[in-house]
């Protein structure tokens, strides 16, 4: 069960970079890096293709971003993941959130092992105020199953 006060401490005055953000305008990664921003969040996208994103630069790696980031966000293959975690344990980025779908057994053994702080299978946008209707529904239904706290 994740404590709602936990996914609060990762997002809350923290830089956020959000891993597997398509300058396509598209995917779950652009979703929640808009969602973010339009809610006043300090965030960077991150996609190894690079581009732009609504006049703002998308990062080919952790390591191209220049000010100190706390939280990543993935939303990438759970193989690429495995690779980003690597990656902010060496930049010393221990707040890590794997979104649905990007979770990998090894990449949270990796972070547990390290003293990285993860949150896994959770969706970002469900604690992100305002919350849409389809995501205030989603965590209702968490809520009533258990699945984070009330």
């Amino acid at each position: 069960m994740l404590d709602q006060n936990k996914a609060k401490n990762f997002l809350n005055d923290k830089h956020i970079a959000i891993v597997g953000v398509s300058s396509k305008s598209k995917g779950f990664g652009f979703t929640i890096y808009n969602h973010l921003i339009e809610r006043k969040f300090n965030v960077s996208a991150v996609n190894p293709n690079g581009g732009n994103i609504n006049g703002k630069l998308i990062y080919k790696s952790l390591k191209e971003i220049q000010s100190k980031v706390d939280t990543i966000v993935t939303v990438v293959l759970p193989t690429e993941t495995e690779k980003v975690v690597k990656e902010a344990n060496e930049l010393g980025i221990n707040q890590i959130w794997m979104q649905l779908g990007s979770v990998s057994p090894e990449a949270v053994k990796y972070c547990e092992e390290n003293g990285m702080d993860v949150i896994q299978n959770q969706c970002v946008i469900m604690f992100t105020e305002p919350i849409g209707l389809i995501h205030k529904l989603h965590k209702w239904i968490w809520k009533a199953t258990g699945q984070i706290s009330k």
